[in-house]
């Protein structure tokens, strides 16, 4: 049986391939959860990791919910509905409680349909890169649902209240050419181009100094809904742990040579 989440590591590049084509490599699964939380937690024990890709295998970055399972009342769908809500705790949740604990940035190359739970999973990493053959769909609203997994948290922060709430209510599917021009992705690039793509944006991230990265992201990360002033606080706190750095001593000193 194969890994529902494939890792392949290159110098301080990790790519990390949901591989459940013949699901729509949905992400309900106990056995993908588990997966993806052993994986964060490997990467932040180690300081070479410096930059993470996820994509999807195939044709499809992520279905989300594996909506077989949903019609059958199998798997996280199939518990009586007094504890459903249990279940989503202990189940989908893990994924954004996961993410938001990963010190290493992630980018996620969306190499095709990333609907319901695979959206909200897009929305959940740093930077988003899509194919042209990409598209988006806050979808749950369509079988009766709603975001169960915190994309009313994350979707809002990408594109903005209202558009959120347009992707929310009407479960339509978003271009990739739209989402570029929502600010929801970064850039669009030819299908065959989307990993060198996010390769060439990992390895510019990779250069820099591995605890200086995580420290950034977590500063962009509380900066998200903390006040200011809380922010400056954790800022003064990190940079002196930087300026101790043999990291930041090396570069100031080659900065100085040139």
């Amino acid at each position: 049986m194969h890994s529902p989440l494939d890792i392949a590591t290159t110098g301080a590049t990790q790519i990390w391939t949901i591989n459940k084509p013949e699901v729509g490599n949905a992400i309900t699964d106990v056995e993908f959860i588990e997966a993806f939380e052993a994986a964060v937690d490997a990467a932040n024990a180690d300081l070479e990791i410096r930059a993470i890709i996820l994509t999807g295998a195939g044709k499809i970055f992520s279905a989300g919910g594996n909506v077989k399972e949903m019609a059958d009342r199998t798997g996280m769908f199939g518990v009586d509905e007094r504890a459903q809500r249990r279940a989503y705790v202990a189940g989908i949740q893990r994924l954004p409680r996961a993410l938001a604990r990963l010190e290493v940035p992630i980018i996620a190359a969306v190499n095709g349909a990333a609907v319901g739970a695979g959206c909200d999973l897009a929305m959940m990493c740093d930077i988003r890169i899509a194919s042209e053959r990409a598209s988006f769909a806050e979808s749950f609203v369509q079988v009766g649902l709603i975001p169960g997994d915190g994309g009313t948290w994350f979707l809002p922060r990408a594109v903005g209240y209202e558009r959120a709430a347009e992707m929310t209510f009407t479960g339509d599917r978003v271009d990739a050419a739209t989402a570029a021009e929502w600010g929801m992705v970064s850039r669009v690039v030819g299908p065959d181009d989307l990993l060198d793509e996010a390769r060439t944006l990992a390895e510019r991230i990779t250069k820099n100094p591995a605890e200086a990265l995580r420290m950034a992201k977590r500063l962009l990360q509380e900066s998200r809904t903390s006040p200011l002033e809380s922010v400056l606080g954790m800022a003064a706190a990190m940079q002196p742990l930087a300026h101790l750095s043999p990291e930041h001593t090396e570069r100031v000193e080659k900065w100085r040579s040139r």
